[in-house]
């Protein structure tokens, strides 16, 4: 029919999670989040990073600028950043350690945290990763000692060397 239009209508639902479309959507949402930041910045899926160097006043408040701008996009777009997930690593024996706020709350601070897989600590030595590969992979003989009650010497030898 010539001339007639859709009308507007509420979506009241989204995007099903873990489907295809809903990451393509949301990288096309996220596209511009990093408009205007200063700093060094990093998305990978939903995960944020904002680095730099801060060693003077001058730098920590760039660095906290850029942090006013993610929490004006998120309200702008009604989006919110979990600040309670959000921490933040100083680098460095020098380091000043100043606090940085995000959305009126003062932000955490690590000494260590896991990034895909991986644990960075702030002094950058790989020992947390270590210890935690260590931990993980000594679990494993005792998960197996316990749950196979059939204990034949061949069974074992395969199951501690696969």
């Amino acid at each position: 029919m010539k001339g007639e239009f859709s009308q507007w209508r509420w979506v009241l639902s989204g995007v099903p999670q873990g489907s295809v479309l809903g990451s393509v959507l949301f990288l096309i949402f996220i596209d511009d989040l990093e408009d205007g930041i200063k700093n060094m910045f990093y998305k990978f899926a939903d995960d944020t990073k904002v680095l730099a160097q801060v060693h003077s006043d001058a730098e920590r408040t760039k660095l906290q600028e850029d942090l006013e701008k993610l929490t004006e996009w998120a309200k702008k777009w009604q989006m919110s950043f979990n600040t309670n997930k959000c921490k933040v690593m100083h680098v460095g024996r020098t380091n000043q350690k100043f606090t940085y706020v995000m959305d009126g709350q003062t932000l955490d601070t690590v000494d260590s945290e896991k990034d895909l897989g991986v644990m960075i600590s702030s002094d950058l030595k790989f020992s947390n990763q270590c210890i935690q590969a260590c931990s993980k992979a000594n679990k494993m003989p005792g998960m197996i000692k316990r749950t196979i009650s059939y204990k034949k010497p061949e069974i074992m030898v395969r199951l501690y060397t696969v």
